[in-house]
Formats: structure tokens, sequence, C-alpha cells
């Protein structure tokens, strides 16, 4: 079995407006996403070349405007449209997303996790 290449993007911190309670929405909340991208092209194809592999910055302010862009209720609606998204911008084969939200007492945080394929 093939492992594929994968480029991470590990707890990024964005502000988001979610929650169920309305009160909760009211102001933005601090959410951390990691992201697993597959390339379409391997490593090894890149030649050391920047403009060959993905953009991880411009994914990063990507994935930060998108979190502000809309009040949510579940941060599991967050993780799909962020998978979405890298599917239709970026050459990926696949991507995993994680949410993770800080709102359980006694918890380190919330997590939800999609993963998705071309």
């Amino acid at each position: 079995m093939h492992n594929p290449d994968i480029i991470e993007i590990r707890r990024l911190k964005v502000s988001a407006h979610i929650g169920v309670p309305d009160e909760e929405r009211a102001a933005p909340q601090p959410l951390w996403i990691t992201v697993e991208m597959i390339p379409s092209q391997g490593f090894a194809g890149l030649a050391d070349e920047i403009s060959r592999t993905i953009d991880y910055h411009a994914v990063a302010v990507g994935i930060q405007a998108l979190a502000a862009a809309r009040p949510r209720r579940l941060i599991e609606t967050l993780a799909v449209e962020i998978a979405d998204d890298l599917l239709l911008h970026q050459p990926l084969a696949g991507v995993r997303v994680c949410v993770e939200k800080r709102i359980l007492p006694d918890t380190d945080c919330v997590a939800v996790r999609v993963e998705r394929h071309r």
C-alpha cells in the first residue's frame, strides 16, 4: 500500500461566530483547524520548485477568511466547507480537516474530523 505525501497545517487559529445558542454565536470565538492535504502530485515530482507545490500560506489565509465569512451553528459544517473549498481550489487528491473548539468543561477541546477525496 502506498503512503501518500502530505502537507499539513497544524492547529491554525481562526476566529468564527459559531455555536448552537444565539448568545454563543454573538461574539467571535477561537477555533483551531488542522488540515492534511494530499497533493495530486507527489513530492518527488516537484523538482524543488515552489510553483509546483501547494501554497500553504494561501491555504491558511483562505481558511481564516472562510471561518470568518458567516455565522454557523456546527463545527461539523465548517469542517465540511473547508474540505470542499480546498478540493475545489487546490490540486489535491484528498484532504482531512479537523476543527477543534474549547467548549466543554473538564476537556481540552471538542474536535470533529472529515476526510474527502477526489
